[in-house]
């Protein structure tokens, strides 16, 4: 195969995919996409609710994310669209920009759609994939759930036709506690029967799409009871056809600078860890693999072409691609499937959700946040295994309330690099001890009762010697030299160290110094190949001197146990 039709099959993965096609997949493609399209078209209409656009441009950006991601993902089971975390992003980013007008706001999320289109685009060409990982598991799961708060106290005066105040959905919440006097009977009714209906429909029958049921529903109601002579509101006209080619309003944009690029970084973090996530879980269930690289071309496409077409930022939606999977979908032509099934729903029967009542809608969203965003499995998952991360994700929960969505996803960002620098800058120092009648040794934190040799102390650095660590370091060691009595030797146990670098390779000579003038012999044990050598070509094994390196721990010990006795002595060699 020639090297260019290989980069071409690389970039346009379908092309592979549909070369080996095998004809009995096509059904299941078929029925997977139209399947699909039937639950994200309701949603999609929820999404752009969320982030205040037409509601026609949140089925633009799901044609859009659907076919491009079928032609360029690498992952044949995903279903890419807009999502409520994103959708939530978009509408933090306009309420800080102070957009109002309906027009601008659709050109301003467009414009930060593009943004993180092109951030995407330069994450593919730089392969920095791993920049995802900037992202803890706890930040996005506090994130998240505060976003879905949010959404949800947003919501609320749709549920009960008032209007509220504030400037952070705590002032929201409480305003609109203040106008439950004023509340519009028949809009309460219909709010409460479309929260009963959805929220009920995942209890007694979780299989049937909720949200399809809630939106057919609510559009026969106003149908046969004329909601909107009631004084019932309505999402008001949604035109038919397709999008036209149409660039964000690069003025605004520029206007607006710094909430765009922080909008972009956040939709681009967030929006990457999920899909690389759930790509890698559907291609290990299937037995292929997937190209995270790749993966970030796609939706550096999906997302550009999303905002060309006056769309909404877009990323995996696991509810989609489950189903899609459920349903029998082998390659991308179920996304395009759906895509195209999307598009024919724009030409045909998009004024049909025009009297769509809008406290319809509000339930279908409150159920989209609190279904999608809330995860209190994790929560409770977090705070049983490591509490920390749990105060962590709190932390995110309350910036987010507090200082809105996009602050909440800063402080995500600095609360998952301090942890980071933290974690990093304290690796573990464990004190070792002899396993009875061993050559072992391990941790005493862990067993107690092993052996604790007399005038030697043995630690083991977990994690490499570097600037970040050597400091650590240097306090363990100064820290044993003055509360240890009669200590006559420190065994640094190495298997840890995987790296050095220069200012490592500088702290371990002055170490050794330490030592010497200390009256304290230094050792190292089970050096790794790649560290003893950067270790000796700046000197310090030799300035250590070879007979204070060995092999394992125990050998160590011996040695020293012999240098403190004369000569004679050493541990006993039963094992």
């Amino acid at each position: 195969m020639k090297k260019s039709h290989r980069a071409s099959l690389a970039l346009v993965p379908l092309v592979g995919q549909l070369r080996s096609y095998d004809r009995s997949w096509l059904r299941g493609d078929l029925v997977a996409g139209v399947t699909v399209a039937a639950l994200i078209v309701p949603k999609n209409l929820g999404y752009a609710g969320i982030a205040g656009i037409p509601l026609q441009n949140g089925l633009y950006a799901a044609a859009a994310g659907a076919i491009l991601y079928a032609v360029f993902g690498t992952c044949r089971q995903i279903s890419m669209g807009p999502s409520s975390g994103l959708a939530a992003v978009a509408a933090s980013a306009v309420l800080t920009a102070g957009i109002t007008d309906e027009q601008q706001v659709a050109s301003f999320v467009a414009g930060i759609t593009l943004a993180s289109g092109l951030l995407f685009l330069l994450l593919a060409l730089l392969r920095m994939g791993w920049i995802a990982q900037f992202l803890s598991r706890a930040v996005v799961t506090g994130f998240l759930f505060g976003a879905a708060v949010d959404v949800v106290i947003g919501e609320l005066p749709k549920l009960t036709g008032t209007d509220v105040s504030g400037s952070n959905p705590i002032q929201e919440l409480w305003s609109w506690l203040g106008t439950l006097g004023q509340a519009h009977g028949a809009t309460v009714v219909v709010a409460a029967v479309s929260l009963a209906v959805v929220f009920g429909l995942r209890v007694v029958a979780p299989a049937v799409p909720g949200a399809l049921v809630l939106v057919v529903g609510g559009l026969l109601a106003d149908w046969l009871l004329d909601l909107g002579a009631k004084g019932v509101a309505v999402v008001g006209e949604v035109p038919r056809g397709l999008p036209s080619l149409q660039v964000p309003d690069g003025q605004l944009l520029r206007d607006n600078i710094g909430t765009t690029a922080v909008a972009a970084v956040a939709l681009l973090l967030i929006g990457f860890s999920q899909t690389a996530g759930d790509a890698r879980s559907f291609a290990a269930k299937h037995r292929y693999q997937v190209d995270i690289n790749q993966e970030s071309t796609a939706q550096a496409l999906a997302n550009t072409a999303s905002g060309l077409f006056q769309g909404m930022p877009v990323s995996t939606s696991l509810s989609a691609s489950s189903l899609n999977d459920h349903s029998g979908a082998k390659t991308g032509l179920a996304s395009i499937t759906s895509g195209v099934t999307v598009l024919l729903t724009l030409l045909f029967l998009a004024p049909v959700f025009s009297s769509l009542p809008t406290p319809v809608l509000a339930a279908l969203i409150i159920e989209a946040v609190v279904m999608g965003m809330m995860n209190l499995p994790e929560m409770r998952r977090l705070a049983r295994v490591q509490r920390f991360d749990f105060w962590i994700a709190v932390a995110a929960i309350l910036g987010t309330l507090v200082f809105g969505v996009l602050a909440g996803v800063i402080i995500g960002i600095c609360l998952s690099l301090v942890w980071l620098v933290w974690v990093v800058t304290h690796p573990a120092m464990p004190t070792l001890g002899r396993q009875s009648g061993t050559q072992v040794f391990r941790e005493v934190d862990e067993h107690p009762g092993d052996e604790v040799v007399s005038g030697v102390a043995v630690i083991r650095l977990d994690g490499g010697l570097f600037f970040a660590t050597a400091d650590a370091l240097d306090d363990r060691l100064r820290e044993l030299i003055h509360s240890t009595p009669d200590l006559t030797g420190i065994v640094l146990d190495c298997e840890g160290i995987n790296f050095v670098d220069s200012q490592g390779v500088a702290k371990m000579a002055e170490l050794a110094t330490l030592a010497d003038e200390s009256a304290v012999r230094l050792r190292l044990a089970r050096l790794k190949p790649d560290v003893r050598a950067t270790l000796d070509r700046d000197g310090v094994i030799e300035r250590i001197g070879l007979d204070r390196v060995h092999g394992n721990v125990y050998r160590a010990v011996e040695a020293e146990l012999a240098a403190s006795a004369g000569g004679a002595g050493g541990l006993p060699t039963e094992v």
